[in-house]
């Protein structure tokens, strides 16, 4: 019977103390980092608020230009209705241009016109008009819009945050607006007279800038000048002056609704962020802690917990093969323990015969009698050191295998070559080898150790023939695989060890042979190169047309390149 043995186990690496950081935080870095970068568009939106100047700037242009075609139909109006002709030669009268530049302002609340003449000299202001005997009564204007607490502290918010950013470039032609704490209300004039003569032909031709400003207390103004013409002559300019509160409103409503955006983008990203954090940073550290669990020996088998091995993502994927490769390290913990049994009692029995050799070698006295305990000790010091190499071997193969880079190797050529010697090496009465292999079947592996597999299959099928037998070599390709089978027409292999025949330090040999000619690892190390090399190794009977065992089979296969 084949000698045989099961995994061999080899020295594991030092436990990698766990890495607890983070673990007891009460928010994880995984968590902080979704945070992060799930946050970042919402306040990418919320900075948006402060870069209204371009909208800001296209409604004070609007503002402007409204305002300038008010002024230009109030100077039309007085220069048809508030002007004499005379000699070819238009003159302004006061006394029409007053009411008539009251009635035309009275529309329009929050506006107040202003008439100059062509000197400069201010004629007529719609909130001045005169009362009963001759007294000047002022008409007080709307008073400015308080906003509300929320409106201010958000206001004022906003502008301490602007100072921190720099203003993006406007597009366009650009309205200025005076933001200084001691810019003109309503009662700013241009610098017009007698002593201005350059300024006072530039407003007469039209000339004179809008003048938007914001005031102490809070009004935003926009002032425009025309000139009054009759006859192409210029009779005066007049100043209009008009607050823009539409223009605050509407860059208010703007700011309001992006910060409520804002307030929702912000509360579903955090919510969604703890979640995304809850089905992948949560699982993670219950994973940490089962991997802390396994190192400190608890648990083996239902080490991760089962919901996450339930799981069809990522995460899943990950407990499951966290619970194989704990698997895999408890059976190969298991193993080394069977390994160190295994060996300590193989060695056990030659040590025990050579002790007991030892102690009688010194009380006998008959020569032939210690030459044969002497020859006890040499073969049992051999056995000693055919065990010790074997196992020696057995516990370097998966470090080997681990290490090696698999190459593409034609075995048809090895396997004819270990066929070939063993014809030239045949003695009178032992089996004869055939073969049946292509000329080329190429295979991933390891071209030494798939040598030690085929010559310990072939040395196990030889020594269980019967004299002047054959043993059969066949070759194959099947699909992705290549299928190496080893024949014998020897004794078989009882049902009940197919697979045990694979454990180690199984030494049934056949009979006749000499005790402790095999260590019982031979197939056992060839288990694991195969399975090494992503192959499968297994064993069989043949038998005949009647149902008897004509012989045993080994068959070997391998991934093809």
């Amino acid at each position: 019977m084949p000698d045989a043995s099961g995994p061999v186990a080899t020295d594991l690496p030092p436990a990698v103390p766990l890495e607890r950081r983070g673990t007891n935080r009460r928010v994880s870095t995984l968590l902080r980092r979704i945070l992060l970068v799930n946050m970042l568009p919402p306040f990418l939106l919320g900075a948006t608020l402060l870069y209204l100047d371009q909208y800001q700037n296209g409604l004070l242009a609007a503002e402007v230009q409204g305002l300038r075609t008010q002024a230009r139909i109030y100077a039309n109006g007085i220069a048809e209705a508030g002007v004499r002709i005379q000699d070819d030669r238009a003159t302004l009268l006061p006394e029409v241009a007053r009411p008539l530049l009251r009635r035309l302002t009275e529309p329009s609340p929050g506006t107040q016109a202003k008439l100059f003449d062509n000197n400069g000299l201010l004629v007529a202001d719609s909130r001045v008009r005169e009362g009963p005997g001759g007294a000047i009564v002022t008409e007080p204007l709307q008073p400015p819009e308080q906003p509300g607490p929320m409106a201010s502290l958000l206001s004022r918010a906003y502008e301490m945050v602007l100072e921190w950013f720099p203003r993006p470039r406007v597009h366009g032609p650009a309205v200025v607006v005076d933001e200084t704490p001691g810019a003109a209300s309503f009662d700013w004039q241009p610098d017009l007279g007698p002593d201005r003569r350059e300024e006072l032909r530039l407003a007469l031709e039209g000339g004179v800038n809008p003048y938007v400003r914001r005031t102490s207390d809070g009004r935003l103004l926009v002032s425009v000048a025309e000139p009054a013409r009759r006859a192409n002559q210029p009779v005066g300019i007049v100043l209009l002056t008009r607050e823009a509160r539409e223009v605050d409103q509407r860059v208010m409503e703007i700011r309001g609704s992006v910060l409520v955006l804002f307030a929702m983008a912000l509360v579903l990203t955090v919510a969604l962020s703890i979640y995304l954090a809850r089905t992948l940073a949560s699982p993670m550290l219950e994973l940490a802690a089962s991997a802390a669990s396994m190192r400190a020996g608890k648990g083996r088998g239902g080490s991760v917990p089962a919901p996450l091995m339930e799981r069809q993502d990522e995460i899943g994927i990950l407990a499951r093969a966290l619970q194989s490769g704990t698997n895999a390290l408890w059976a190969r913990v298991d193993a080394n323990e069977r390994f160190a049994a295994d060996v300590a009692h193989e060695l056990r029995n030659p040590l025990t015969s050579v002790r007991s050799a030892i102690e009688t070698l010194r009380r006998v006295e008959n020569p032939e009698q210690q030459k044969r305990l002497l020859a006890i000790i040499a073969e049992d010091a051999v056995r000693m050191d055919r065990l010790i190499g074997d196992i020696s071997d057995s516990s370097r193969v998966d470090a080997e295998l681990s290490r090696s880079v698999a190459e593409p190797v034609d075995v048809a050529p090895i396997l004819s070559t270990l066929v070939e010697l063993h014809g030239a090496t045949r003695g009178e009465n032992d089996p004869v080898m055939e073969i049946d292999a292509p000329a080329k079947l190429v295979v991933r592996g390891v071209e030494g150790r798939l040598v030690q597999v085929f010559r310990n299959l072939l040395g196990n099928a030889v020594s269980f023939s019967p004299s002047n037998g054959v043993v059969r070599v066949r070759a194959r390709l099947t699909g992705a695989m290549a299928e190496i089978s080893v024949e014998d027409e020897g004794p078989g292999i009882p049902e009940a060890k197919l697979e045990g025949i694979f454990d180690r330090f199984y030494t049934e040999r056949p009979s006749g042979e000499r005790f402790g000619q095999h260590s019982g690892l031979g197939l056992s190390i060839s288990r694991q190169i195969v399975e090494g090399l992503g192959g499968r190794i297994m064993a069989e009977n043949r038998r005949n047309a009647d149902g008897s065992i004509a012989g045993a089979r080994f068959v070997v296969r391998l991934p093809v390149t």
